[in-house]
C-alpha cells in the first residue's frame, strides 16, 4: 500500500521530489509523509494516514497538501494559456478562409464549418477558461487592492458609522410619533402574535423549492469554486489550533482560508445569542432572514393596515458582508478573529465566511458540517473534484453513527403533542387548510410514537407506568406498519417542518404562554392555554420527581430546558432518521418504568451510505489521525460498503521522531505475586485481582517520579477497585507516594482536578520528599482518555488494567454485530462480529496510551496489564511505532529490572557517568 504511494509521487515537480517548504529543517519521517501524501493527491486515492501526535503531523498536513495545490494551480495556469495561446492563433488563420467557396462549386459544407464543427468542444472549452480567467484576475486584483490599501478599510468603517448614525435618528423619529399613540394598544398585541403564525404552505408539487444562499438574488453567489482544500476536525478549538499552524507556516500569507463553524460560535447578534440553544439559535436566525425577505411586501401594504414590524437582524447586510468575505479571503483568520472582525463591521460572520467559499483555497470547518448533506448543502459547499482531508478521524465511524442517529423521550413525545395541540386550537382560524393538514399529520404522528411505547399521549407521560419493560429493536419498515404510519410520507412532513420553521413557531409560542411567569389573561380566547401551562408544569414536577436531584450543572439545565421548551426540534431529527433504508438502521423502543422515562431512539448501522457520496465526489479523501489502527474499520466497513475501489485506497503510517529509548511498552502477563492478569468479566471481580494490581502500583509508584496514569474499563470498576484498596489498606500505602485523584464524571469539573494534578506534580518535584508526585485513576472512553495531554512530568508512566471490551450485553452492539455477520465476508478465519469487538477494544487503548508521547523530548513507559495483549491477533493492533518496541514480561520481576535498567541508562551520561542536565533525560528516580 505504501509503495504504491510513494511511487505515485515520481513526477516532475519540485514538491514530489521532497523539497516542502517549511519552518525548520523537516524531520525525515515529516518528509515522508508529505511526499507520501503529494502522491496520494496527485493520483486521486483515498488515503488512511497515521502519524502520532508530537510529530509535528499538522505541519505535515498544512505543508504538504498546500504545495500540491500550488503545484496544480501553476499546472493550470500553463495550461490554460497554452490553450488560450493556441486559440489566438487558430483563429487569426481561419480569418483568410472564411470566405466560404465559390459560387459553382459543390453544396458540400465548407472546410472551416467542418472544422468549427469538430473543435465546437474544444472552443468552448477555451471560452469557459477565458470566462474563468478573467473572474480570477478580477479577484486577485480586488483582494490585492484591499490588502495593500487601508484607505479603503477606513472608507468603509466610515460608511458603516454613518449609516448607524442615520438608523439612530430615524429610530428617535418614530418613537417621537408613536408617543401618545396608545388606543390600539390591544389590537397591536393581537398583531405581535403574527409571528407566531405559521405562513401559506406550498409543497414541492406545487412550486420548485429554491435552498440554502441560492434563495438570495444575487450573481456573486454563483462564482465559480476554485480547486480547494476542505480541512475538518472534531471541534472548534482543533480547528482554531490547525489554523494557527497555518498562520506560522510558510503558506500564512498567501492562502485564501476560511474558517466555517456554528452560527452557536460565529453568531455576533446578542439577542439571538442569548438563546444558548443551537436549535433555538438556528431557527431564531433563519425566522429573522425570513422577516427581511418579507419586510418590502409588508411595507407595501403599510397603507391598508398597520403591521407591527417583525424583527430582522441587523448583521444580515449583504454590503457588509461583502466586505467581510474579502477581509477573510486577504488575511487568513481563525474563528475568533472572525467574530471579532464581524463585531467591527457590523457583518454576519456565519453567511459573510459563507460568501467566501468558492474563491478559498482552504477551508477549515467541524466534521458535522460536512458529512451530513443537508448541512453541507445548506452551507454552499460543493465537493465535485475537490479534496477533503478529515483530521483526528479515529472516530469518523462513530461519528457519522452519531450525527445520523436520533433518540426522542416519552416526555418529549406527550409534551409536543400538548403544545401542538393548543397552539392549533388558538390559531385554528388564521391557519390555511395544508398547514392544517400537515399539522393534524405531526399530530397522529407523535399519537402513534407514545402507543407503540404502551402510552397514552393525552395523560401526563411521568404517571403512566410501562406494563411490559424492556428493549425491543426493529427494523425501520416493521416499526412503520406497526405503529400504523406507513401511509404518511416522511418526506414530505421532514420538507414541511424545515420550511415552515414550525418548531420555531411553536417555541415562540410556548416562550409567550407556556411558563408560569407569563402573564396571559384568561379570557375566552386563550382558557386553553392554562391547560398548557399547568400540563407543561406537571412535566416539569414529574421530570423533577424522577431526577431526584434539586440542582444540576448550568449546561445541562440548559440542554434539558430545550428539550421541555421544544421537544419538536428533538422529534424533527427523529422523523428524519426515519426516512433511512430499510436495511441501514433499527428503530429501537426502550420501555423503562414510566412512559416519560421510555424512550424511541433511531440506530443508523451502515454509516457508509452517508459517507458514499463524499468519496464519489471528491477527488482525493485524506483520513488522518495521530492513531489510526487498527485500520481494518476504516477500510471494510466505511470506505468498501461505501463503494470505494480497493485499488484506490492508499495507507501510509510512519513511527516516532523520539530516540528508542524513550519509550518503554511492556506487556505484563502476572503481578508481584505471580497471579496471573486477565481481567475478564468473570475474574476482575475477584480480590485477589484487585490486590494484584495494587501491588504492581505501589511498586511501579516507588520508581516513577512525576505522573503516574492508570486507566480503567469503566467508572463503576474504578469506584470498585478504589473502594477495595480502602478497605485493604492498600490506598494509605500507595498515598504515601503518590497523591491520589479520580477522574470525575461530569466534565465541568475535569479541569479543576487536571490543575489540581499538575500543580501536586509540580509542587512535589520542586519540595523533594518522600512524596514523588501524583497518581490519577482515569476510566478509558471518558473524559481524559483523548484530546488530554499528559505530556512531560504530567505522564511519565500510563497504565491500562486490563482490556476494556464494550458491553456485548447492548442490544445496539448486538444488533451492529449481526448485521455485520450478515453483510461483511470473514476475515482470517474470524467472524466480522468478533473482529468489531476486538477493534473498538483496541482504538480505546491506543487513545489512552498515547497520552503520553506528546513530542521530541519526551519519555515515559506505558504498561499492559494483561497477558491477551500478547496473542497475535491483538498485539498487532497497537501503533506500529508502539509495537515495534514493546516487550512481553511473563514475570513481574523481569518487568521491574528493565524499568531499573532504564532508569540508570537515562540518569547518568554515558561518556561522563554523571547527571546531565538536560531535563527531558530524568526519568526514573531510585526507590526511596
Amino acid at each position: 500500500m505504501e509503495s504504491a504511494v510513494m511511487e505515485s509521487t515520481g513526477m516532475e515537480s519540485g514538491a514530489a521530489a521532497g523539497r516542502f517548504p517549511f519552518p525548520y529543517a523537516p524531520y525525515r519521517i515529516q518528509e515522508q509523509f508529505m511526499q507520501a501524501l503529494y502522491g496520494a493527491l496527485e493520483a486521486g486515492r483515498v488515503g488512511i494516514f497515521e502519524s502520532p501526535t508530537g510529530t509535528g503531523n499538522k505541519l505535515s498536513l498544512i505543508c504538504g497538501a498546500l504545495s500540491w495545490l500550488r503545484d496544480w494551480e501553476e499546472k493550470r495556469r500553463q495550461e490554460e494559456e497554452r490553450l488560450l495561446a493556441q486559440d489566438g492563433l487558430s483563429s487569426q488563420r481561419a480569418r483568410p478562409d472564411s470566405a466560404g467557396t465559390a459560387p459553382g462549386s459543390p453544396t458540400r459544407d465548407p472546410d472551416w464549418v467542418t472544422a468549427f464543427v469538430q473543435n465546437k468542444e474544444e472552443r468552448d472549452r477555451v471560452d469557459r477558461l477565458k470566462e474563468e480567467h478573467i473572474r480570477r484576475k478580477k479577484r486577485e486584483d480586488s483582494l490585492e487592492k484591499i490588502r495593500h490599501n487601508v484607505q479603503l478599510k477606513y472608507a468603509a468603517k466610515r460608511k458603516r458609522c454613518e449609516e448607524d448614525e442615520a438608523k439612530r435618528l430615524l429610530q428617535l423619529s418614530k418613537e417621537a410619533l408613536s408617543q401618545g399613540a396608545g388606543e390600539g394598544v390591544l389590537d397591536q398585541l393581537d398583531h405581535n402574535e403574527d409571528e407566531l403564525i405559521l405562513a401559506e404552505y406550498e409543497s414541492d408539487d406545487e412550486k420548485k423549492v429554491v435552498s440554502g444562499l441560492e434563495e438570495d438574488d444575487d450573481d456573486d453567489l454563483e462564482e465559480e469554486h476554485v480547486t480547494k482544500i476542505y480541512y475538518c476536525s472534531r471541534t472548534h478549538s482543533q480547528l482554531s489550533q490547525f489554523v494557527r499552524e497555518v498562520q506560522k507556516s510558510p503558506f500564512g500569507k498567501d492562502t485564501r482560508l476560511v474558517s466555517l463553524g456554528s452560527r452557536q460560535n460565529l453568531c455576533v447578534n446578542e439577542e439571538v445569542r442569548r438563546l444558548g440553544a443551537l436549535q433555538l439559535i438556528n431557527d431564531r436566525c433563519m425566522e429573522m432572514q425570513k422577516n427581511k425577505h418579507e419586510k418590502k411586501s409588508d411595507e407595501e401594504n403599510e397603507g391598508k393596515k398597520r403591521r407591527v414590524s417583525r424583527t430582522v437582524c441587523p448583521f444580515y447586510s449583504y454590503e457588509q458582508m461583502q466586505f467581510l468575505r474579502d477581509e477573510v479571503l486577504v488575511e487568513v483568520k481563525d474563528i475568533e478573529q472572525l467574530v471579532s472582525l464581524g463585531r467591527e463591521t457590523k457583518a454576519c460572520p456565519y453567511y459573510g465566511s459563507r460568501f467566501a467559499i468558492p474563491a478559498a483555497q482552504l477551508v477549515v470547518l467541524p466534521y458535522q458540517m460536512l458529512l451530513h448533506e443537508p448541512t453541507r448543502n445548506a452551507a454552499g459547499i460543493k465537493l465535485k473534484d475537490q479534496v477533503v482531508i478529515i483530521d483526528e478521524a479515529h472516530n469518523l465511524i462513530d461519528t457519522i453513527t452519531c450525527i445520523h442517529s436520533a433518540e426522542v423521550s416519552g416526555s418529549q413525545l406527550c409534551c409536543a403533542h400538548s403544545q401542538l395541540s393548543q397552539y392549533m386550537e388558538r390559531y385554528r382560524k388564521r391557519l390555511k387548510a395544508k398547514n392544517l393538514m400537515y399539522i393534524k399529520q405531526i399530530l397522529y404522528l407523535l399519537e402513534r410514537f407514545v402507543a407503540m411505547l404502551g402510552g397514552n399521549v393525552n395523560q401526563n407521560p411521568g404517571c403512566q407506568a410501562v406494563s411490559q419493560t424492556g428493549t425491543v429493536l426493529k427494523s425501520i419498515n416493521d416499526f412503520l406498519f406497526q405503529s400504523q404510519i406507513d401511509n404518511i410520507n416522511l418526506f414530505k412532513v421532514q420538507r414541511y417542518c424545515e420550511k415552515s420553521l414550525i418548531s420555531r413557531k411553536l417555541f415562540g409560542f410556548v416562550e409567550r404562554y407556556g411558563g408560569p411567569a407569563s402573564a396571559v389573561k384568561i379570557n375566552k380566547e386563550n382558557q386553553n392555554l392554562a391547560g398548557l401551562q399547568n400540563f407543561l408544569l406537571t412535566l416539569q414536577q414529574g421530570s423533577d420527581k424522577e431526577a431526584g436531584t434539586p440542582q444540576s450543572p448550568p449546561v445541562e439545565a440548559e440542554h434539558d430546558q430545550l428539550r421541555a421548551a421544544s421537544p419538536l426540534m428533538q422529534i424533527e431529527g427523529f422523523l428524519s432518521a426515519l426516512t433511512n433504508a430499510n436495511q441501514d438502521g433499527r428503530v429501537i423502543l426502550n420501555r423503562q418504568g414510566t412512559v416519560g422515562q421510555s424512550s424511541l431512539k433511531f440506530l443508523l448501522l451502515n454509516p457508509a451510505v452517508h459517507f458514499a457520496k463524499v468519496v464519489e465526489e471528491c477527488r482525493t479523501v485524506i483520513i488522518a489521525g495521530g492513531t489510526m489502527q487498527p485500520v481494518a474499520d476504516f477500510r471494510e466497513q466505511l470506505l468498501g460498503c461505501a463503494g470505494v475501489d480497493p485499488a484506490r485506497i492508499v495507507e501510509f503510517s510512519c513511527g516516532h521522531v523520539i530516540p528508542p529509548e524513550n519509550i518503554l511498552p511492556i506487556i505484563l502477563c502476572s503481578g508481584p505475586s505471580n497471579q496471573q492478569l486477565e481481567f475478564t468479566y468473570q475474574t476482575r471481580d475477584l480480590p485477589q485481582m484487585m490486590d494484584e494490581t495494587g501491588r504492581i502500583l505501589c511498586n511501579l509508584c516507588n520508581v516513577i517520579p512525576g505522573g503516574v496514569v492508570c486507566f480503567f474499563p469503566s467508572y463503576e470498576y474504578e469506584k470498585q477497585v478504589y473502594g477495595h484498596w480502602e478497605q485493604t489498606g492498600l490506598l494509605s500505602r500507595l498515598s504515601a507516594k503518590k497523591k491520589i485523584f479520580q477522574e470525575p464524571k461530569k466534565a465541568n469539573q475535569v479541569e479543576q482536578v487536571l490543575v489540581e494534578y499538575a500543580k501536586c506534580i509540580k509542587r512535589c518535584s520542586q519540595t523533594g520528599g518522600q512524596m514523588t508526585g501524583a497518581l490519577l485513576l482515569s476510566v478509558v472512553g471518558g473524559k481524559m482518555s483523548e484530546g488530554i495531554n499528559f505530556s512531560d512530568d504530567l505522564g511519565r508512566c500510563v497504565i491500562m488494567v486490563g482490556m476494556p471490551y464494550p458491553n456485548i450485553r447492548s442490544p445496539e452492539l448486538q444488533e451492529k454485530m449481526t448485521w455485520l455477520d450478515k453483510t461483511m465476508p470473514r476475515a482470517a478465519g474470524q467472524a466480522p462480529s468478533r473482529v468489531l469487538i476486538e477493534n473498538l477494544c483496541m482504538k480505546a487503548v491506543n487513545q489512552s496510551i498515547g497520552r503520553a508521547i506528546r513530542h521530541q523530548k519526551d519519555f515515559a513507559s506505558i504498561l499492559l496489564l494483561d497477558h491477551r495483549y500478547a496473542r497475535p491477533a491483538i498485539f498487532n493492533k497497537l501503533p506500529q511505532w508502539i509495537r515495534e518496541r514493546t516487550q512481553v514480561k511473563p514475570a513481574f520481576g523481569s518487568a521491574f529490572a528493565e524499568l531499573r535498567k532504564v532508569r540508570t541508562h537515562h540518569i547518568l551520561c554515558p561518556a561522563t557517568n554523571t547527571v546531565p542536565h538536560c531535563p527531558h533525560l530524568d526519568f526514573f528516580k531510585p526507590s526511596l
